[in-house]
């Protein structure tokens, strides 16, 4: 259902209270303003700046004294409805309709923290719910007390879908052509990217982000896609929920994991429409343990940068907050974005940190575990080509039930990298800072690196650079390279027991990386 057609559902369901907790609160009072002219119903809002005021005619004053939200709930109860005979029903009987107003509150929840006003909101809903009325409730915070909380029905609203983005850049287009004249040199390859682009963003952040496009040239072009992405970027950064991560990397720039490159190239289009129309269900994801690191968080990235799929990044102690109820909103609206810009990859990094105290006697409520059942009914259930890589250093706290069978397609096991693949490493670090690798002995450098994870090995690089333009060389070569290795202690000689226990329990509960 669309959000109007949800929000009809509610009303004549008998909801009373409905309660909508978003940040587009325009896009909300729309809503309210469609269903009171399709019933042809009254509209009366509320906010503590203007008072109650007409939601339907304009230049209307708002109604005196009624900017406190005590004042408002008396108006409120103190309402008279009428009904009038409209048709006849299937029966012969009349139909009447309600005439009851919508009530609508803005940011009413903070205020009924006072007990004097929320005895008032209990009373207007009363009276409310005994005249067929409707309050809705619109606010950017989920602070519902709990008395009001079960006379209430939430509803959150739902992104944009493919078409009608489409509808609102080209509607966006033609407002802004009617100001002033623009040039649009779109293909239709650079409107499906721009659309794809848009996925997950309100209404109100993607009409911003085509009229930040075209402010500095006046032109819609393909060249634009860049545009969009970058100030969908800058929208989820700002949210901090969900990060987008660049991907310049292919899956050939990690060294070694070999299995794993295997099982991705073999699932490299699962996502798409087309492996769905073959039969295929979409893969839900992987879970990568090991030792810190050897490249989890890097296969991250290559999963997106090889699979051609934008990538968040969604680090779960940013979602928790210190009002009840907050936490969990987040969460979800965290899942929801994610779900609404599908096809893409969720990348949970270091997944133990936040959900650790979930399988123990926490002292946070009860909220871990309940973020943690959230997370797990999303996992099972959800319906969209998510793809999630979550990643974890600390086995020994991830709660039993997120390594059962079916929350993952397959549990890896990234461990400390082979020779072979330590060659492959310093390749590519050496590549990275313009060097010519064929000008190293990769061989001598791999022997010397044995016990280095692969951030290691990107350290002793970097170090010996260091090393050389302190000393005044002319440039680094592997004797440098060299000594920087055997200086550095690494993490499989001050953590040797540790690790030790950590390939014990992978064996034959994981699949190898590599």
């Amino acid at each position: 259902m669309s959000d109007f057609e949800k929000l009809k559902h509610y009303v004549n369901s008998d909801h009373t209270c409905i309660s909508i907790v978003t940040h587009e609160e325009p896009e909300a009072l729309s809503l309210a303003r469609d269903l009171a002219m399709e019933t042809n119903r009254d509209l009366l809002i509320w906010s503590a700046g203007f008072g109650i005021r007409q939601g339907l005619l304009k230049n209307e004053p708002p109604v005196e004294n009624t900017e406190s939200p005590d004042t408002a709930l008396v108006y409120f109860t103190n309402l008279e409805s009428s009904e009038i005979c409209e048709t006849f029903d299937n029966t012969g009987h009349e139909k009447k309709q309600n005439k009851y107003p919508i009530c609508v509150t803005l940011d009413i929840l903070p205020h009924l923290k006072n007990d004097v006003t929320l005895r008032l909101m209990r009373d207007a809903i009363n009276k409310l719910s005994l005249e067929g009325g409707t309050l809705i409730m619109i606010d950017s915070d989920d602070k519902i007390p709990d008395i009001v909380k079960t006379h209430t029905i939430s509803m959150e609203l739902s992104y944009p879908t493919k078409e009608e983005l489409d509808n609102l850049v080209r509607s966006t287009l033609r407002r802004i052509h009617q100001k002033t004249p623009i040039e649009i040199g779109i293909t239709k390859k650079g409107m499906k990217a721009v659309i794809r682009n848009l996925r997950g963003l309100t209404r109100r952040q993607a009409k911003a982000i085509i009229k930040s496009t075209v402010a500095d040239d006046n032109r819609f072009d393909d060249e634009d896609v860049n545009h969009v992405i970058a100030g969908k970027r800058q929208l989820l950064h700002g949210g901090g929920l969900l990060e987008y991560i660049e991907t310049p990397l292919t899956i050939d720039q990690i060294g070694g994991m070999n299995n794993l490159k295997k099982w991705l190239r073999q699932r490299k289009d699962v996502l798409k429409d087309q492996a769905c129309a073959f039969g295929l269900t979409p893969p839900r994801g992987v879970m990568m343990l090991g030792v810190q690191g050897a490249g989890k968080s890097l296969c991250a990235k290559a999963i997106a940068a090889g699979w051609q799929l934008p990538l968040l990044r969604m680090d779960p102690s940013s979602l928790y907050n210190s009002f009840v109820g907050q936490s969990e909103l987040n969460l979800r609206k965290a899942l929801r974005q994610a779900e609404q810009m599908a096809p893409v990859i969720l990348w949970i990094d270091e997944i133990e940190k936040a959900f650790a105290s979930a399988s123990s006697q926490s002292s946070d409520g009860g909220l871990s575990k309940r973020m943690f059942g959230t997370l797990l009914t999303w996992m099972q259930d959800h319906k969209e080509p998510v793809f999630v890589v979550a990643t974890a250093n600390d086995i020994e706290a991830l709660p039993p039930e997120l390594l059962r069978k079916g929350r993952f397609d397959e549990i890896f096991f990234v461990g400390l990298p082979d020779a072979q693949a330590r060659e492959k490493i310093f390749e590519i670090h050496l590549k990275k800072r313009q060097r010519d690798p064929e000008k190293f002995d990769l061989y001598a450098l791999a022997l010397a690196s044995d016990g280095f994870s692969g951030a290691e090995i990107e350290q002793a690089v970097i170090s010996s650079l260091y090393n050389a333009f302190y000393n005044e060389q002319a440039d680094i070569d592997t004797d440098t390279i060299l000594k920087a290795v055997r200086d550095a202690v690494p993490l499989s000689v001050t953590m040797a027991e540790k690790i030790h226990d950590l390939y014990a329990w992978a064996e034959g509960r994981c699949v190898p990386a590599d």
